[in-house]
């Protein structure tokens, strides 16, 4: 073993799935002590290459060397015994667990035989103190967003010796003060002598934290560089195949029109404070916060999928009850959750079924399911909104997250929902797809309905919003017309409660 030799070495890795080649003769060299950040669109061959490192599938053609020598894992275990420790984009926790047994899983402290909960709950405080995660060590995970279970995720990983940390999209959902723990903590791994591969599709952050770029095209090595060598421009070219011109996703042309919605004293619990707003037609809204704002669950709440004990809703100027989903898009709402495979997709179901699922007495009749009626009603959403599939047939499982997004997108079409709540509607999407999605809010807005847009990417909600709800511990504690759009107060707002002694 040389301490000369790069950390990690792939040579002519060639990886093939039926009609599909992943990765063709891929090229790869990461230095000791790099973070090394790996980029492309959905389907450049990223997750595949990362599944290769981890030991989750193996490649068809060419060697992978690790710290001088061969490396052919054939499980995660393998992996991991050798010092490569993954924290993939699509989260790996053990829903029933608490978040302390989730952390320490693999060493629980015991004491004559039986788990040590005091000394567990302790290195678990220590963790998710480390990443800024204010939590009960014995909350259940199954009752955190999918923010906090990102940093759950990246707790874990830290509770081991590894040789190379790999990342894979871990700032998707964090707000700015959680973006900078994290990349505090990879500089201070770094020093001691951790190598990262790092994803995302934030590309502004790349230059902060990234010292090498490698870019994934169609499954094949485009180019590896110094990141202060490039522009923004240039990665983006190399990583589309083509410019892309960043034209200001804001369309003043979209005439807001009368309310829509109009929620008021709304309260998920006794405690919580309460909260109020309106939507109108034509406009998107913008909700802004921390990770644990409430930005998610008061959504949740007025779509009746989480329990709320007070509050008003009207849907055009008329009360309506809602106290179930089935209640919300009776009346015209569409909820596309933060967790899009998880929450809102049939992924191992083909596309037809998930895009006609909201609204089956469209396609049927005398209570038979019609499937000529199916088809042609979800080939006319596929094309509407440029789903990119081989056919109907195709299950969701296999698609890119923008194509994913979009299927989402159709089947609340299908339904004819006048007000859609988008929760992270670009988390884990690429630049081409996520300006395809910005496109698409466009044309529904411009077709009269409502909007409202959640998101942890601040930049995006700047671009794209009519007005913005600040949400800071439950509550909205500010209110902005595009014309006083600011960061610097956005980001004021979101963090006054905390910082009230």
């Amino acid at each position: 073993m040389s301490v000369d030799s790069p950390l990690l070495e792939l040579r002519n890795i060639t990886k093939r799935f039926p009609g599909v080649v992943a990765l063709k003769s891929v090229d790869l060299v990461v230095e000791r002590g790099d973070v090394h950040v790996l980029l492309g669109e959905n389907g450049a061959g990223k997750s595949s290459l990362v599944k290769l490192l981890a030991g989750m599938q193996q490649a068809d053609e060419g060697e992978l060397f690790f710290e001088g020598a061969p490396y052919q894992p054939r499980t995660p275990l393998d992996a991991f015994r050798r010092g490569i420790r993954v924290v993939h984009q699509e989260l790996n926790l053990m829903p029933n667990l608490s978040v302390a047994e989730n952390l320490l899983f693999e060493h629980l402290p015991r004491h004559n035989g039986f788990v040590d909960y005091p000394a567990l709950y302790r290195r678990a405080s220590a963790l998710l103190a480390e990443v800024g995660l204010d939590l009960a060590p014995q909350t259940r995970v199954d009752r955190l967003g999918i923010a906090q279970m990102q940093l759950v995720e990246i707790a874990r990983a830290l509770c081991y010796e590894s040789k190379l940390l790999v990342l894979d999209e871990p700032t998707a959902t964090l707000t700015p003060r959680e973006i900078a723990r994290l990349f505090g903590i990879i500089k201070q791994l770094q020093a001691k002598g951790v190598t990262f591969i790092y994803i995302s599709h934030r590309l502004n952050e790349i230059y902060e934290i990234g010292n090498r770029v490698t870019v994934l095209r169609n499954g094949q090595h485009v180019a590896t560089r110094p990141i202060a060598e490039l522009s923004l421009n240039e990665i983006v070219q190399m990583m589309v195949g083509r410019a892309i011109h960043e034209e200001h996703a804001f369309h003043p042309e979209v005439a807001l029109g009368a309310e829509i919605l109009r929620v008021t004293g709304l309260q998920r619990t006794a405690h919580d404070p309460a909260v109020s707003f309106m939507l109108r037609s034509g406009e998107i809204l913008g909700i802004a916060g921390l990770v644990g704002s409430g930005r998610t669950e008061n959504m949740r709440a007025i779509f009746g999928a989480d329990r709320r004990v007070a509050g008003q809703i009207a849907v055009d100027g008329t009360p309506v009850e809602i106290r179930t989903p089935h209640d919300a898009v009776r009346h015209g709402l569409g909820l596309l959750t933060e967790d899009r495979k998880h929450q809102g997709l049939l992924l191992d179901l083909p596309l037809a079924i998930n895009i006609t699922l909201t609204d089956l007495n469209k396609i049927s009749r005398f209570g038979l399911l019609r499937s000529e009626t199916e088809a042609r009603e979800a080939t006319a959403l596929v094309q509407s909104v440029q789903i990119k599939t081989p056919s109907l047939r195709q299950i969701p499982r296999n698609l890119s997250g923008g194509n994913q997004q979009k299927v989402v997108i159709a089947k609340w079409l299908f339904r004819g929902s006048r007000v859609l709540i988008f929760d992270e509607p670009t988390r884990g999407i690429d630049v081409g797809a996520r300006r395809e999605i910005y496109e698409l809010l466009w044309t529904l807005a411009a077709q009269g309905k409502g909007l409202i847009v959640v998101s942890s990417d601040l930049s995006e909600l700047l671009s794209i919003c009519h007005r913005m709800l600040v949400f800071s511990k439950g509550t909205i504690v500010g209110e902005l017309e595009r014309a006083d759009f600011d960061q610097e107060r956005i980001l004021a707002l979101a963090y006054q409660e905390y910082l009230r002694p």
